[in-house]
């Protein structure tokens, strides 16, 4: 029989296939008394065996798709398992204590992930990761349960999880897995924009998908409505293919605008980005008539590795963003690490806030040099295209000047080096603090541009956490506080002469779109995917007319009465 399970639509589209649940086994081990050595050292040895095949599948599949420095990581889980330090010690305590092997394993491994934790280097504490990943693989096999993994994915999926954190669904293979749903999440959570730029259907926030769907059975994700079908009948599949035929059919007419500019009935443009997380992205970006990048999220060419990128393969990320788009605008905002996006290798304090903590440009001010890194990479690619560099998380002017001085310290250095540099590159800052909204007519008189991060922008306003689903209906785009927080950011910077953009989930809203063009809003930048629908909605709007709305809009008190109002009018 066929279940509902009701979610939040993150990523639009229809998806039928089987599940595939990416759950973390028990991997509990219990200490037992073994009488026959020989039959248990062999039993071990041939767990060590399969972990070694599975890691050379892994190890090759990801040099192929994702590079040699991915592949690295794997390369160093198979040198532990040859490794007689460890092997030994655990073939002797067999032996010794008559003990079984996965606790014999356990135990030694944890000696050594304790030695290695409590060293000050950071190369050896990365080696306490290396043995931990390893022995969980060997364990598995010696339970008989398996680990889930994502890249070795060979059949059409729908990936079923508690969450996803960014580094899985980087590793995500579109060929495969054609959704995802989750228990917990938002719109607004990161596993949902990676669906939206990998244009992926998926449902976030369900609750109870991990418990009620088993493996290996047909589900069909529809993130137009947000609902996972489970075990779906034969006329369900067919309602559904029919839905998706539908769904693309309109796609089909979206896609005759993808070479037009964005233009309102009454002829005023307005331009439409993309936000991106990889190099990858820009295809996606260039598919569906993006007129610039708004967003270029740098953290992701930190993440899922086990050290820092170097200056050199972000120069060459950057310039390959850059090349692709071809003169058209690319917003990059440097590294925002924090929050709920962690970076293992980095070793930062646990915080009791982290959203609220030492994250985005206050790591890079006191990080420095991870810093300079990332803007001499950024500079030495600016001349291969449009760049415009922009600052995330700003909360004071101060923050703002140090982050340029530095910026213009490694521009002469690079430029007493022979090196060239453009001298067009636009600096801006993300407008994600109320603070910064509330003075944006002190920074606009110091920045190029302002980009407004209403993700952020909204929780911080409204004190809720976006990623907290008891207090999610406090997450209001609409809401009349937003809304005059955004109008004060575009009308200080049209009073100096500056553009304003929006990068938030909010730029791609329906509902939004209307009130954002009537505050004067120049630059729309969302998921690649919302560009066509957005530009046909914008083509049918008056700008005059949602323009003569805003003194009503920004004087009402309530989301539902602007939400009634848009629905109403426009």
């Amino acid at each position: 029989m066929s279940t509902i399970i009701k979610g939040i639509a993150a990523s639009s589209g229809i998806a039928i296939a089987k599940s595939y649940r990416m759950q973390e086994p028990d991997l509990t081990v219990t200490k037992k008394s073994i009488a026959d050595h020989d039959s248990e050292i062999n039993r071990f040895t041939s767990a060590i065996a399969t972990a070694k095949e599975e890691l050379e599948k892994i190890k090759a599949k990801t040099n192929e798709e994702l590079g040699e420095d991915k592949a690295a990581i794997f390369a160093a889980h198979l040198l532990v398992l040859s490794d007689p330090e460890l092997i030994n010690p655990v073939q002797d305590k067999i032996k010794s204590d008559s003990v079984n092997a996965e606790f014999a394993l356990q135990e030694v491994a944890n000696m050594f992930i304790q030695m290695f934790e409590s060293m000050e280097n950071e190369y050896m504490k990365e080696r306490a990761a290396d043995i931990r990943d390893v022995t969980k693989r060997v364990i598995s096999h010696l339970l008989g349960v398996s680990i889930p993994d994502p890249s070795m994915i060979t059949e059409e999926v729908i990936i079923v999880a508690e969450d996803l954190t960014p580094s899985d669904t980087a590793q995500l293979n579109r060929k495969y897995v054609k959704g995802f749903t989750t228990n917990i999440g938002g719109r607004t959570s990161h596993s949902a924009i990676m669906a939206r730029s990998m244009e992926i259907p998926a449902i976030v926030g369900a609750k109870t998908v991990t418990t009620d769907i088993e493996n290996g059975v047909i589900v069909i994700v529809d993130g137009l409505d947000g609902d996972v079908i489970v075990n779906p009948t034969d006329e369900q599949i067919a309602q559904y293919q029919q839905k998706k035929r539908d769904y693309d059919a309109q796609r089909a007419v979206w896609a005759k605008l993808v070479n037009e500019k964005t233009i309102s009935s009454d002829d005023h443009h307005v331009e439409l980005a993309a936000n991106i997380g990889t190099p990858e992205d820009v295809e996606g970006v260039l598919k569906n008539g993006g007129e610039g990048v708004g967003l270029y999220r740098t953290e992701f060419l930190y993440m899922g590795r086990d050290q820092l990128p170097t200056e050199e393969e972000q120069y060459i990320a950057y310039k390959t963003v850059l090349e692709k788009m071809a003169g058209k605008p690319v917003v990059v905002r440097t590294l925002d690490i924090g929050g709920d996006k962690e970076l293992p290798y980095l070793d930062l304090p646990k915080e009791m806030n982290p959203f609220l903590g030492f994250r985005a440009i206050r790591l890079c001010l006191e990080e420095q040099d991870i810093f300079r890194s990332q803007l001499r990479a950024l500079l030495r690619a600016s001349i291969y295209g449009n760049l415009k560099i922009m600052f995330p998380m700003i909360a004071t002017l101060d923050e703002f000047r140090q982050a340029k001085a530095i910026l213009f310290e490694e521009k002469d250095k690079l430029v007493s080096e022979g090196q060239s540099v453009s001298d067009q590159i636009e600096i801006g800052i993300m407008v994600e603090i109320p603070s910064t909204a509330v003075l944006a007519d002190q920074f606009a008189k110091e920045v190029d541009f302002f980009s407004i991060g209403t993700n952020d922008l909204i929780q911080y306003t409204m004190a809720a956490d976006r990623m907290n689903e008891t207090v999610a209906y406090l997450y209001q785009p609409y809401h009349p506080a937003i809304l005059r927080l955004v109008s004060m950011v575009i009308e200080a910077a049209h009073k100096e002469g500056k553009w304003a953009g929006m990068c938030g989930e909010m730029a791609g809203d329906p509902i939004a779109i209307p009130l954002l063009l009537g505050l004067g809003l120049d630059e729309f930048s969302m998921s690649a995917t919302s560009i066509l629908p957005a530009r046909s909605q914008i083509k049918k709007l008056s700008k005059s007319k949602t323009e003569s709305y805003k003194d009503k809009i920004l004087s009402m008190s309530t989301t539902e009465e602007v939400v009634a109002l848009v629905k109403e009018n426009f």
